[in-house]
């Protein structure tokens, strides 16, 4: 429930101006909340002059009054950061602190939802990360004979993904040190889980920004994603809850490379109306 404390309220109509769900009303000269149709986003409590509102939904303690000299980021410094972002597949052999996987794991929770849902969970896969690569080589192998037996002219563009899983299977076959081309033995893998694909992505893309702020190295695997997908031993491995879909999968570890530059993109595609 969200509360505001009348003995410090001064009225000032602030949180009522700036409330989305438009739920907070004077009341006898002091700021009410009407938490039956609140949405519990915090803007009363991050908007109020006087820190008279507070909730028991949340740990308030998490909550850090503004300072400019270390909430500011510089934005040619950001875009920079951005631009020289790069997916890493090549890691060092190096345990990952739990301290920094924290600081990934709050990018993402901090990361804006709809209605303010707070929808996506994270399954942060460590220790039983040798079982799930065992399990994903052998479901691309699946998929891939399936594929094979079972091309159309709908389905050929599928061949050469077919072609590379069952060549990558049989690699890691051979070495699975050596040749593990799907996680490249990195030491942690995080899935990002939710029932609303665009929250799940925004979060996603936040834990890379704060990857890469903490020199971690990290890339999005579609392949995983492809062998979870319908794998019912690869889902309760990962303890997947019902109505939620796997959004995201970051490979994670320490980079065993160092880039010395940007690389161009193509011109942005904009329309101006």
């Amino acid at each position: 429930m969200f509360k505001v404390d009348r003995n410090k309220c001064i009225a000032c109509q602030q949180c009522i101006k700036d409330c989305p769900a438009t739920v907070i009303s004077l009341q006898e000269g002091k700021a009410e909340i009407n938490n039956a149709g609140c949405i519990k986003c915090g803007h009363c409590v991050a908007i109020c002059p006087v820190e008279a509102v507070s909730t028991d939904d949340y740990d308030m303690n998490e909550v850090i009054p503004y300072n400019k000299a270390t909430f500011s980021i510089n934005s040619d410094n950001l875009l920079n950061f951005i631009k020289f972002r790069r997916s890493v597949r090549r890691f060092k052999d190096k345990e990952i602190e739990k301290e920094k996987i924290m600081k990934i794991i709050d990018a993402g929770r901090y990361t804006q939802t709809s209605t303010n849902s707070q929808d996506v969970s994270y399954t942060i896969v460590s220790e039983k990360l040798s079982e799930l690569r065992d399990l994903a080589y052998e479901s691309l192998k699946k998929k891939g004979e399936y594929i094979l037996e079972n091309l159309t002219p709908e389905t050929e563009h599928l061949k050469r993904y077919a072609n590379m899983w069952l060549y990558s299977y049989n690699e890691y076959k051979k070495d699975p040190l050596k040749n593990d081309r799907l996680f490249f033995n990195a030491p942690l893998a995080i899935f990002v889980t939710s029932p609303t694909p665009i929250n799940g992505g925004l979060a996603s893309s936040n834990m890379e920004l704060m990857i890469d702020s903490l020199g971690l190295g990290t890339f999005f695997s579609g392949f995983l994603l492809v062998a979870a997908q319908d794998n019912k031993e690869i889902l309760n491995l990962l303890q997947i809850e019902d109505g939620k879909q796997i959004i995201s999968c970051l490979v994670i570890g320490y980079p065993d490379v160092k880039y010395q530059r940007t690389t161009p993109r193509k011109v942005a595609n904009i329309n101006w109306i």
